[in-house]
């Protein structure tokens, strides 16, 4: 039984202009309200702006958030060490930008109480400031993927995710993902190999539509952002789209060759 109803995973890598506008606030507002316990954890992965002074500054006005700090190895690596501190009984991963905000979990927890351990946000196809070509990127990504495994999820991509902390402690250390270091702001499709392990368990997965406004104002990660040009931009995008191919392909040969089907120690799912 976990000290908290819910911990929060918030993965923070050079984000300093996403906090600057306030996003942990936002979150505190949120769950300030709430009649749960509750707990939020910052995993910062080595930045190298100002972001993890600004949270620093955060947690020690706000009861409640912690802040991790980590050398730089990549979104799994942060998210893993915010998986192993997390003391609640439910974990929610979510992005530092809110473009999912933190108000969209009241449609994600009823879904618990149904027996569902796994709990995961879909954009759908409306996703407000998503340009045109991002979508139709989305849905080839999704024929692709979809063609091998997880035929039953439309959106594995989304950041906002709900599981029962158990469940995950166990799975998230088994990725493959993990055995990646990172250097700077790197794309990352480990939601997919984290999904098709838990399903491969028997976990039953509820995929559930929500909010999605694009609201990453952060201009520091060295990601395809909206202040580069347009061929840079799309360079940049066609480049992530290629290694997020390439990270859904080694998922699918890791499981031709059977390396998960050596499941973790038994939890009741």
């Amino acid at each position: 039984m976990g000290k908290f109803f819910l911990s929060v995973v918030i993965p923070c890598y050079n984000e300093e202009a996403n906090l600057k506008r306030g996003v942990l606030k936002e979150v505190a507002d949120y769950l300030k309200q709430q009649s749960y316990s509750w707990e939020v954890l910052v995993s910062d992965d080595g930045s190298t702006d100002r972001s993890l002074a600004l949270i620093s500054a955060f947690v020690k006005k706000n009861p409640g958030f912690r802040v991790l700090k980590n050398k730089h190895g990549g979104k799994p690596w942060a998210v893993s060490r915010g998986i192993k501190e997390a003391r609640g009984q439910l974990t929610l991963l979510t992005d530092m930008d809110q473009s999912t905000s933190i108000d969209q979990l009241e449609k994600l927890l009823p879904w618990v109480s149904r027996d569902y351990p796994v709990v995961i946000g879909s954009r759908g196809m409306e996703r407000k400031g998503f340009p045109f070509f991002r979508k139709v990127g989305a849905m080839v990504f999704r024929q692709f993927r979809g063609f091998f495994i997880l035929k039953e999820i439309s959106d594995t991509q989304c950041g906002f995710k709900l599981f029962r902390s158990d469940l995950l402690k166990e799975t998230f250390p088994q990725l493959d993902a993990l055995g990646r270091i990172a250097s700077g702001w790197t794309v990352t499709s480990f939601d997919v190999e984290l999904l098709f392990m838990l399903q491969k368990r028997g976990a039953r997965i509820k995929e559930v539509l929500v909010s999605w406004q694009d609201r990453d104002a952060s201009v520091t990660k060295g990601k395809a952002g909206k202040s580069s040009n347009l061929r840079s931009y799309l360079a940049r995008y066609f480049k992530e789209s290629r290694d997020m191919a390439r990270q859904v392909l080694k998922v699918i040969l890791n499981n031709w060759r059977g390396k998960y089907d050596r499941q973790p120690s038994d939890i009741k799912i």
